[in-house]
């Protein structure tokens, strides 16, 4: 059973991306985005998700881990790879999540 506050949360982010996917153009409508602004936005979403990951990437247990033992890098490092040689984001994904998956299983 959902719990009160994630249905409100859900809610809420809902309503959040309603009003700003919504209202943007039309307050920006008239007067339209710079080229500058397009190419800047264009990055956001790169960076905000980079953002998101790098901390489980690289810190997993709250400290900096470079080693074999951090399996977060080393599948995070392979999806990477993937994704830099133009893989479809289905391979990409699968890719790390089954090189997550045989470092958990195998202890590798």
């Amino acid at each position: 059973m959902m719990r009160t506050e994630v249905v409100i949360t859900i809610v809420a982010m809902a309503v959040a991306t309603f009003f700003t996917r919504f209202t943007s153009p039309a307050i920006l409508g008239g007067a339209g985005i710079s080229p500058r602004l397009k190419r800047f936005l264009k990055h956001v979403p790169t960076a905000i998700l980079t953002a998101l990951i790098a901390p489980t990437l690289f810190a997993p247990h709250g400290y900096i881990e470079f080693s074999t033992g951090n399996s977060y890098l080393i599948a995070g490092t392979i999806a990477a790879l993937l994704a830099y040689f133009r893989q479809p984001p289905l391979v990409t994904m699968g890719g790390g999540m089954a090189t997550m998956l045989a470092i958990r299983s195998f202890g590798i």
